[in-house]
């Protein structure tokens, strides 16, 4: 009775709705992967009771249930993968199989929500592509698989020739793949992902500036010689960067492009003249006397971004110097005409002028003629007498007076002061009342400071006077 009552029990769980034990797909577990037959390949899964197996690997983003599939080429391409057609939000990753068990598996790539991610998929070889939900989302899983076609010039032998400059040419290098003896870059640490080519056979020397940029980080090298196994490198650059070299005319020069880190997709290859260097001067300070030793610098860059080698400069007096910031002092005043010619370190010069003017502007206060004495509330005159040999120029005069907490402002004058000889002064003229506070005080000093008005004074030193000290009576 026993027995019965049992399978009695078991008969009504199957029975009522609910109760069903869960079965996952086919290939739920990596151990029973779905075979990926040729190409194009597509597959519709319920995911509904997939499930997550012990040691399986995450990429990218966390999936909550995930299926399995296997993939072995009998010829080499470029595939595609995606989960494009599901209802809900996916994550597909790619491995490359390295040995037995899901523990053996090389990351390849992942796209999320129908967008595709793109490999190269060698003859022999097993992938394997794991395809999950995301936040809980169950229902029809899509997985398709297909192969990219290559672009035109994928292969040496195809490379697309540059007929002149400037040159500027667009490719997709999703189904571009890698071909039997491609040289690896000196400048990466790997052969780079969908190389393709170009070949320039220049009709005269001189340098030429090639780029490769996309929407991913690039590599690009430049070689000579007739087949892939037998290339020199000439120069390489990653991330974007120009390639500027010398060409000789006659000599095909063969250009590798591809991407970094994976990088697949729109790449655009340009190349044209290189760019002469771009020399500048400065210099400080910028209104030299010759009593200044001036610092220039060089402000050269080279748009062909190989670098500038060495600077040469003159400076219109007989003097010369080398290196990017030399000093040099003029030993009198004139325009002086600076040169500077630029030489990158593959052969490319430029050069600049700037005139140098050097004016030596100097005035000099030589005379401050104040009363010996004073009384509270009689005004006396302050007489500040300026020397000037060199040029005419417009001077500001502050006169100060002494107090309890230092000097205290007491008024200005702007006039000009010609070139005098012969020890003649120009005056400036003020006039002070003595106060009571200066009589509390005992004496008052007073002190003057010229100031050029549209010049630099070479000489500052002497701009500044302070006369001995006047007596004041209450």
């Amino acid at each position: 009775m026993r027995i019965a009552f049992a399978v009695l029990v078991g008969l009504v769980a199957l029975l009522l709705p609910g109760t069903a034990a869960a079965v996952p797909p086919t290939n739920d577990a990596f151990g029973s992967a779905a075979v990926v037959g040729s190409l194009p390949y597509s597959d519709v899964v319920n995911t509904t009771d997939s499930t997550i197996e012990g040691g399986e690997p995450q990429f990218c983003i966390f999936m909550n249930q995930t299926v399995w599939y296997s993939f072995t080429p009998a010829t080499n391409s470029v595939a595609a993968v995606n989960n494009g057609g599901t209802g809900f939000q996916t994550n597909v990753n790619v491995y490359r199989s390295v040995g037995p068990g899901i523990t053996s598996l090389n990351f390849l790539g992942c796209s999320q929500n129908g967008s595709s991610v793109t490999f190269q998929a060698e003859a022999g070889q097993t992938y394997y592509i794991q395809a999950g939900i995301l936040f809980g989302s169950v229902g029809d899983l899509h997985l398709n698989v297909q192969e990219v076609p290559p672009p035109a010039n994928d292969d040496f032998a195809d490379a697309t020739v540059v007929p002149s400059l400037p040159f500027n040419n667009n490719v997709d290098t999703s189904g571009a793949g890698t071909e039997s003896g491609e040289p690896q870059p000196s400048c990466v640490s790997g052969l780079p992902t969908g190389t393709v080519w170009y070949a320039l056979t220049p009709s005269t020397s001189g340098f030429v500036s090639a780029r490769a940029t996309g929407g991913f980080s690039t590599a690009l090298a430049a070689y000579t010689g007739s087949a892939p196994g037998n290339l020199n490198e000439v120069r390489c650059r990653v991330f974007n960067g120009l390639l500027t070299m010398h060409v000789d005319a006659g000599t095909t020069y063969y250009f590798q492009a591809g991407g970094l880190f994976g990088g697949r997709g729109n790449l655009q290859f340009t190349i044209d003249v290189a760019p002469p260097p771009v020399a500048g001067i400065s210099l400080f300070p910028g209104d030299p006397s010759s009593f200044d030793t001036i610092q220039f610098f060089s402000s050269s860059f080279d748009p062909g971004e190989v670098g500038i080698e060495s600077m040469d400069w003159t400076f219109g007096d007989g003097g010369t110097a080398n290196g990017c910031c030399p000093t040099h002092r003029y030993l009198g005043d004139g325009n002086y005409t600076v040169g500077l010619t630029v030489t990158t370190f593959d052969g490319r010069t430029s050069s600049t002028e700037t005139v140098v003017q050097v004016r030596t502007h100097d005035v000099a206060i030589t005379k401050l003629q104040v009363p010996q004495s004073g009384n509270v509330g009689q005004t006396r005159q302050v007489s500040v007498g300026l020397s000037n040999k060199r040029y005419g120029e417009t001077v500001q005069v502050q006169l100060f007076k002494s107090g309890p907490g230092g000097y205290e402002f007491v008024g200005v004058l702007t006039q000009s002061v010609p070139i005098r000889s012969g020890g003649r002064t120009t005056d400036f003229k003020f006039s002070y009342t003595f106060t009571s506070a200066d009589a509390a005080i005992g004496k008052v000093t007073f002190k003057a400071v010229a100031t050029l008005v549209n010049a630099r004074d070479a000489a500052p030193a002497d701009n500044e006077a302070i006369s001995l000290p006047t007596k004041v009576n209450g």
